[in-house]
């Protein structure tokens, strides 16, 4: 699934003021169901999920990107919070996921199908796996790669189908954000 866009994130990441700072609601609500100890945060971005957790206590975070600007905003934000977390730069379309294991795995606004196996794979029994990623019926706010959207259900089937019992499911459409996401909160067994 090769998609280089490499230059339109570090675009992106290069502006100043780009992209919300505050966690997803989805991360912040599902805060009492993750567990403590190591910690990854998959397609890190600016960092806004892995300090956010960071800052919770018991958290160990490792946040990952392929943006080298992303993850020095990630540094730069943790050190300036006071906050330990580590953020390596990581192409997940050509690298594998740092071995782990872990407690918890954050995956929010990232779909990429053949990560999935890896992700499962990642986590310690009993280790919880949070992932939101978009839906097709993000169309309907405007045109995006469908390629990076998921099917009805979709992420809930994957999942399931690698083991994984799931403890939420819910696909929700926020207008005020234009955004349409399906959002998982599933269990290693």
């Amino acid at each position: 699934m090769a998609s280089d866009n490499y230059a339109l994130w570090e675009e992106r990441y290069s502006t100043p003021g780009r992209g919300p700072r505050q966690p997803e609601p989805f991360v912040v609500e599902s805060l009492p169901y993750l567990r403590r100890g190591a910690l990854l945060d998959v397609a890190c971005g600016e960092g806004r999920h892995a300090l956010y957790l960071a800052s919770q206590g018991g958290f160990r975070v490792l946040g990952v990107d392929r943006s080298p600007t992303a993850i020095e905003v990630c540094r730069k934000r943790a050190a300036e919070r006071g906050l330990e977390a580590r953020f390596q730069e990581l192409d997940l379309e050509r690298e594998i996921l740092p071995a782990g294991p872990f407690a918890t795995i954050v995956a929010t606004r990232y779909w990429q199908p053949d990560l999935c196996s890896q992700l499962v794979e990642r986590l310690e029994g009993g280790g919880i796996l949070l992932y939101e990623s978009y839906t097709y019926d993000y169309l309907r706010y405007g045109p995006r790669r469908r390629d990076f959207l998921l099917a009805p259900g979709q992420l809930r089937e994957v999942f399931a189908g690698l083991g994984l019992e799931i403890l939420s499911y819910a696909e929700v459409d926020r207008p005020e954000t234009r955004e349409y996401s399906a959002r998982l909160l599933a269990r290693k067994v």
